[in-house]
């Protein structure tokens, strides 16, 4: 058995069914499937025990978050790589097989990113690989393009942790998600951290998941999300830059921050992202730095290089996508 796929689950009930049975359909029936559930009250747990008795359930008595609980699923894994995948999704038939064939192409891939099309508009993509600028943001790889678009297998700064393989060698070297983030940017801070450390993050286009998005949130923007991704942002900088890197992209990120409060302004959630920012700032010392060495130095280049090739595919990206509407 080669992989392990970890789904967390928080009253994602009704999502469940199509979730599991695309699974059962897989070509490739060789992997075991964990669900880790943050104390749903809304029958999940019942639900998997009667329909799906083969599959190992670890039940959390209270909400964890998202960190916590894949870590859980990863600790349970036996098998060179864990898959991770999001509650709200459906995946093609080859999904598991194309992850698997193509993180074993190179061993210094880390983690592989399937192709995210949206449920409901399954020629639009959701999410082909995430990257990130020199505003700080981490952005979703031609989110609401047409699927035809991106077809190439293609190096990105991380995967997705919604529908994504990741290496567990790997994973023991360099750590888990940092249950700091609880949610949100927790799959960017790990991609990061594989990048520092020399690995790669790759997009895989024959792997294929529909992802309905913000099934557990329940909102694709709320005060929670705005709070969370501000602050998990401030971490994600702290923890993966140097502090010369963050002095040479200061003047770019504390833009990000303005350009930021001014759109969630506009959308009323100006508190929520400045307390976000805040709590940021506060609690960042508890945030474990990546150690960067004389080793290190070239993979903090390359980096450098990633983001400003970030801000031009960010700005690409709208532009695109505007001319497309």
């Amino acid at each position: 058995m080669k992989a392990a796929v970890v789904i967390p689950n928080y009253n994602g009930l009704k999502y469940l069914k199509p979730c599991l049975e695309s699974l059962k359909c897989q070509s490739e029936q060789d992997f075991a499937t964990i669900i880790i559930d943050n104390a749903s009250k809304d029958g999940s747990i019942e639900f998997i025990r009667e329909y799906y008795p083969e599959i190992m359930l670890i039940e959390n008595q209270e909400n964890l978050g998202f960190s916590k609980a894949v870590n859980q699923g990863i600790a349970v894994t036996k098998t060179p790589y864990v898959i991770l995948l999001n509650n709200d999704t459906v995946v093609q038939q080859d999904f598991v097989k194309e992850l698997v064939n193509a993180i074993e192409q190179n061993p210094s891939y880390f983690s592989v990113s399937s192709k995210m099309l949206s449920y409901r508009e399954r020629d639009k993509v959701d999410d082909a690989g995430d990257m990130i600028n020199l505003f700080g943001w981490s952005f979703q790889r031609g989110n609401a393009h047409n699927e035809t678009e991106y077809n190439e297998k293609k190096e990105v700064f991380s995967s997705c942790a919604g529908a994504a393989i990741y290496r567990m060698e790997v994973l023991n070297r360099i750590g888990v998600f940092d249950p700091l983030h609880f949610a949100y940017l927790e799959d960017m801070d790990l991609g990061f951290r594989a990048k520092r450390y020399g690995y790669k993050n790759m997009f895989c286009p024959g792997a294929v998941v529909y992802h309905i998005g913000s099934a557990t949130s329940g909102s694709s923007l709320s005060e929670f999300k705005v709070r969370l991704t501000a602050r998990n942002q401030v971490f994600l900088w702290y923890k993966n830059m140097p502090l010369l890197q963050i002095l040479t992209n200061l003047p770019f990120l504390l833009m990000g921050c303005l350009l930021q409060c001014i759109m969630f302004g506009k959308r009323g959630f100006l508190k929520a992202y400045l307390n976000g920012l805040l709590e940021g700032i506060k609690r960042a010392k508890e945030c474990k730095k990546v150690h960067c060495g004389i080793q290190h130095i070239g993979s903090v280049i390359r980096i450098q290089i990633d983001m400003i090739k970030g801000t031009w595919i960010y700005v690409s990206d709208k532009i695109t996508r505007k001319i497309v509407k």
